[in-house]
């Protein structure tokens, strides 16, 4: 008895994690002392020792007792990858995935999947680099490190979004986005510095177009009014009130003509505070342009 490993007791409750069977050796054998590790986290953690134990090392559990443990991990830890649950509990990762769809939890199901190394992944890899694109136009200076900590992703995919976004390419693999609506420092160091040897230029070194012009420069892509009054034509949006409200708040916020000139006549003093806000206002435009690119691409 003496060689064997102590007994794993949840300190808190004083249940046996793993052990029972040297126990009731000890017992059977009317010694009165076990050697005893105690064990202070949470009882799910506990529980899941107590599971990691039998699988590794105690009596076979049943077909039934391994799925009922399955079950009480997605219910205290849904953020688990099938694949985790499964080597903890001695079942196939197809099967564990199977109970987590009929889980009465399944409906509130959390936007990561932690695997069995540990790591964090978005169940979502779409949003996670649209996240992580939302904080390079914040600050293009953060480092990969923090752009996957903010992001919920992995360095390795910080390091992919931040190539496609330097490269003006949309954040989602395989998707081209508009050119321009982000910059590297190096490229908004460029601009400057051709804007200051020539006010009148942009940053190809051609002569710039007053803002509001109606041209293809402006709208590059798309005819703002004409896909404006294609929406106010779809049945689905014209005839709901939740479709009639979101072309009034469309409507609102274009820009036409030359109404942009309006900030132009600022006060000098409150011009950078202004720049603020319009940039400001691009990156949430911005943000909802990939948000909508991502739903079409998993359609």
């Amino acid at each position: 008895m003496d060689q064997l490993p102590p007994i794993l007791v949840h300190r808190p409750t004083l249940r046996v994690i793993d052990g029972m069977h040297r126990l009731h050796a000890a017992r059977l054998a009317n010694r009165e002392h076990v050697k005893v590790m105690y064990f202070d986290g949470p009882e799910t953690e506990a529980f899941l020792l107590a599971v990691r134990a039998n699988i590794e090392h105690g009596l076979p559990l049943s077909l039934t007792d391994r799925k009922r443990s399955a079950r009480r991990i997605l219910r205290s830890f849904p953020e688990w990858s099938d694949r985790a649950i499964a080597e903890n509990v001695g079942l196939s990762s197809k099967t564990v995935g199977a109970l987590r769809r009929v889980s009465p939890a399944s409906g509130a199901q959390p936007v990561v999947r932690v695997g069995r190394d540990g790591r964090a992944r978005p169940l979502n890899p779409a949003e996670g680099r649209l996240r992580a694109a939302a904080v390079l136009a914040r600050r293009p200076e953060a480092s990969l490190r923090d752009i996957a900590k903010s992001a919920g992703i992995s360095v390795e995919t910080a390091r992919s979004v931040r190539n496609h976004v330097t490269r003006r390419e949309s954040p989602l693999p395989g998707r081209t986005r508009r050119p321009g609506l982000h910059s590297t420092p190096d490229q908004e160091a460029d601009r400057t510095a051709n804007q200051e040897a020539d006010p009148t230029a942009d940053q190809k070194g051609e002569r710039k177009r007053p803002l509001g012009a109606s041209t293809a420069w402006r709208r590059q892509s798309v005819d703002l009014d004409t896909a404006l009054a294609s929406l106010k034509k779809d049945p689905a949006l014209k005839y709901s009130l939740e479709g009639r409200a979101m072309l009034r708040w469309l409507e609102a916020r274009m820009i036409r003509g030359n109404e942009a000139e309006l900030v132009m006549r600022a006060p000098t003093h409150q011009a950078p505070k202004i720049a603020a806000m319009a940039r400001g206002f691009a990156e949430h435009w911005h943000e909802i342009a990939m948000r909508l690119e991502s739903q079409t691409a998993e359609a």
